[in-house]
């Protein structure tokens, strides 16, 4: 049976190459505050500008790892929900789905699936879907949108 993508295309962007340049970018810039803090402090007390900036990128680093660097790309059909973190891929069939609960966030339509049992992802699944294609997906099997959004 053909599956089809549900979350975004940019999934990929949105996992990977934000987080990995921010990390990048604002790490050499904690770096550097730390070898050139007098140059770079405009004025502030060197201690005080090294610690802004650690504490600037560890909290940036914790906000990404608790949001984007959780996202998942999903694929459906009418037996199984496919979940890749772009390393490794799993099936879970849908008697094993608690629920699906979509939210709009901004422009983002982000969507949890909660699983009965943990799975190797743990309970809950979290992607950005692609609205078009989430909603022809649902359109074409309302039964499976029925037995799972609460």
């Amino acid at each position: 049976m053909k599956m089809q993508r549900v979350s975004t295309n940019l999934t990929l962007f949105y996992k990977f190459f934000i987080p990995v340049f921010w990390i990048i970018f604002f790490g050499a810039f904690t770096v550097a505050s730390f070898f050139y803090g007098e140059e770079l402090s405009g004025g502030l007390s060197v201690r005080s500008f090294q610690i802004g900036t650690l504490l600037f990128f560890l909290s940036g680093v914790a906000v990404l790892g608790f949001t984007l660097m959780r996202l998942k790309r999903v694929e459906m059909n009418r037996e199984f929900v496919y979940v890749t973190d772009y390393f490794k891929n799993f099936r879970y069939p849908w008697h094993n789905i608690e629920s699906i609960q979509e939210a709009d966030f901004l422009f983002l339509q982000i969507v949890t699936i909660n699983l009965k049992a943990p799975g190797s992802f743990g309970k809950r699944i979290i992607f950005i879907a692609s609205k078009g294609l989430l909603e022809g997906f649902w359109h074409e099997n309302p039964e499976l949108r029925e037995a799972v959004q609460k």
